[in-house]
């Protein structure tokens, strides 16, 4: 998992294109309000959006780029069989939980495309046949736009939208945590290589003030 010479990924160019959209949307409402005596109304709620979608693709960027924090105290003093085998059980357990953060993930966002939820309190059981549609669920005040008005056909059964559907925002939801589990998956497949022994960030930090020593 070493981050030398590696390539943009997917979440790293999603991040980068969030904080530009960011940007751009406050920077017109501040032209906006104090030139123009005007303001985007939906703004907000779209910063908030991509804010919210930052947030979250950050989750798996971190694990990509072991950038999650960690203790290593004990870790540092084993053989590297050794930290291999705690790194595998420590693992199994981020594992474990990124499932469970799928299934909490799907289950939030599948009433609103009109999917069904899964069944079981930990682990899917099948799919839940009775669960309440909410397709209808509209932002507060995002507006439609024009190339999205075929999901009125697909899942609000042809009623118009007048603001854009939460399914949309709420996607990042599923397409997020899956990535998240997507590269603990990978974190996987290192560690059994032989590739990696650990799951957390890197001493750079005490690289850094070892340098810094040194030009003292």
């Amino acid at each position: 998992m070493s981050t030398g010479g590696y390539r943009r990924g997917f979440e790293e160019t999603v991040i980068a294109i969030i904080l530009g959209l960011m940007t751009m949307v406050t920077f017109v409402n501040v032209i906006l309000r104090y030139v123009f005596n005007e303001s985007l109304i939906w703004g907000l709620e779209v910063t908030l959006i991509l804010f919210a979608w930052l947030v979250v693709f950050g989750i798996s960027y971190g694990v990509r780029m072991t950038m999650h924090l960690g203790v290593d105290a004990i870790t540092g003093m084993l053989k590297p069989g050794s930290r291999r085998v705690l790194a595998l059980i420590a693992l199994t357990v981020c594992l474990a939980y990124a499932l469970l953060m799928m299934k909490g993930a799907w289950d939030y966002w599948a009433p609103y495309p009109g999917l069904w939820q899964t069944e079981g309190r930990w682990f899917p059981l099948g799919f839940d046949t009775g669960t309440r549609d909410r397709a209808f669920y509209v932002t507060d005040q995002v507006p439609m736009p024009g190339f999205l008005r075929f999901l009125e056909d697909w899942i609000n059964m042809g009623e118009e939208y007048d603001k854009l559907p939460r399914v949309i925002p709420y996607v990042i939801m599923p397409i997020g945590i899956g990535l998240f589990l997507f590269r603990y998956i990978q974190v996987a497949i290192h560690i059994i290589r032989g590739q990696s022994d650990s799951l957390i960030v890197s001493h750079e930090m005490e690289e850094e003030v070892d340098a810094a020593r040194i030009k003292d």
